[in-house]
């Protein structure tokens, strides 16, 4: 099982079932593989944390690529590893607003506002994990 701490502004979307997936760096700390519990909080490790929805099952894990320019997000890349290859994925621009929607965004424009102030400008590399 592992816990996941999101920031409460996307709690919301998450209990609507409009965010199912989380994008996280590569770090010390180890991600969820596919079949894997996931509990979802807001607040953990606080006198705050609380748990966002039952407990869920992992369901994809993908490799991702996020390119974060000055003015916009230039590019949303996903690796998904088969038994065969590595299937890449970049996404065109009204699938990159789609996929900010579904990540608890109200537009592609605000989820550049969060990674721009969150992680800089530059390329932005983790995974997104799915439930």
């Amino acid at each position: 099982m592992v816990a996941y701490s999101f920031q409460r502004q996307f709690a919301d979307a998450i209990v609507a079932g409009k965010k199912r997936h989380t994008i996280r760096a590569y770090g010390a700390k180890r991600h969820a593989f596919v079949g894997e519990g996931l509990q979802l909080y807001v607040g953990m490790r606080t006198k705050h944390c609380a748990k966002i929805i039952p407990d869920q099952i992992c369901k994809k894990v993908e490799q991702l690529s996020i390119n974060v320019g000055d003015l916009e997000i230039t590019g949303i890349e996903l690796r998904k590893p088969t038994k065969k290859a590595i299937n890449v994925t970049l996404l065109c621009d009204d699938d990159m607003e789609k996929f900010a929607r579904r990540d608890g965004f109200d537009s592609l424009s605000h989820m550049h506002a969060f990674w721009k102030h969150t992680h800089g400008v530059g390329r932005f590399t983790g995974v997104l994990i799915g439930w």
